[in-house]
């Protein structure tokens, strides 16, 4: 589908866009999260890359919405000028995905009403074929609207990935827009590497993206069945509740519980850049290093180097499989294995007060 074009069933998008992307630190930080990063040297922004693909689904900014944290969302109106301020949604506090989905839901079904079809998409994953992608959202979109379904795009493997949750296709339902669709038999967390294997020499496993597409009444109806600890404070005081909800994502409070789980597996080269690993999967190529900035390397290979300063250059030699994120006031480096530990070393900043200033 080509850009502007709208798609047969409609569709509202919205963007989970309050994520603070820490294992992309000291790139991103408390106010300049991962979704306002330019990660490919393009120049724009996973937020505003996100927005201009799904604007050709929502034929225009004005039914295009996003939910944020209270921090960032200068951030976002800056990042978006076009996007209308009722359109954005501030939680005063980050309480995962099952009250952003909830609330915005809520908020968006007061506008549209409750036959709307609403799809939630995280502000920061990368989509390579465009054309692919809006075919399987305009599948999910009508598996929603003819079966009730409250549709999770799933992601066909292309490796024995243990960064990501499974989800595992159950009975068969027909084909939409030509794509396949499936019961969740279940969702599963992160797996180990056999398990991994397992899963994928079945055929009946998919990634777990993260992206939803359902009917605004069905979800509310669900949750009420499900989660109402969640939906019945939003529905009653709508954000003055944030305070009294636990957090919890929308895949343990609804989708692992709900028996209207299915999903659609698609292939339109996704990657959720969940950590600087992801750099490399997207741009390495042939290339021995991935550079974005000045480097000058001797006896290198597999590394990442990111330096956001034209004005320094990053030298090295007789190093293999790091990533150096030099930014600001902050030098990172770390073993290409052990990214999943800046999370922890963050900890550590947090914990002392002199060093708020590196977060």
């Amino acid at each position: 589908m080509r850009k502007g074009e709208n798609m047969t069933e409609a569709l509202i998008p919205v963007i989970l866009a309050g994520g603070k992307g820490e294992r992309f630190w000291p790139l991103s930080r408390r106010q300049r999260p991962k979704q306002f990063l330019s990660l490919d040297g393009s120049g724009q922004s996973l937020l505003q890359a996100t927005a201009e693909r799904l604007l050709a689904v929502a034929g225009g900014w004005d039914k295009l919405w996003v939910i944020t944290a209270e921090l960032i969302a200068d951030g976002v109106r800056e990042q978006l000028p076009e996007l209308p301020e009722e359109n954005i949604l501030v939680e005063p506090q980050g309480r995962d995905t099952a009250p952003a989905v909830t609330w915005a839901t809520l908020e968006v079904a007061k506008r549209e009403g409750e036959e709307a079809i609403l799809g939630f998409f995280p502000a920061d994953h990368w989509i390579g074929d465009q054309e692919a992608y809006f075919k399987t959202l305009q599948g999910a979109a009508r598996l929603a609207r003819e079966r009730d379904a409250i549709a999770t795009l799933g992601i066909q493997p292309a490796y024995a990935a243990t960064g990501y949750g499974y989800i595992e296709q159950g009975e068969a339902v027909g084909q939409f827009s030509g794509l396949s669709a499936y019961r969740v038999s279940r969702f599963t967390e992160k797996p180990d590497a056999a398990t991994a294997q397992e899963f994928i020499e079945t055929g009946r496993f998919s990634w777990n993206s993260g992206m939803f597409i359902f009917r605004a009444g069905v979800v509310l109806g669900e949750l009420a069945k499900h989660a109402p600890q969640v939906l019945k404070p939003l529905q009653e005081k709508g954000k003055a509740a944030y305070g009294e909800l636990e957090k919890k994502s929308i895949d343990y409070a609804l989708m692992e519980k709900t028996q209207l789980a299915y999903v659609m597996p698609g292939n339109f080269g996704w990657d959720d850049l969940g950590d600087w690993n992801a750099i490399a999967r997207l741009l390495q190529g042939d290339n021995p290093n991935v550079e974005l900035g000045q480097h000058i390397g001797q006896d290198t290979q597999g590394a990442i180097i990111y330096n956001s300063n034209e004005q320094e250059v990053i030298v090295t030699i007789g190093l293999e499989d790091v990533v150096i994120v030099r930014d600001g006031n902050a030098t990172l480096v770390v073993n290409k294995n052990r990214t999943q530990d800046i999370k922890k070393v963050l900890k550590q900043l947090q914990e002392n007060p002199d060093f708020n200033g590196f977060l």
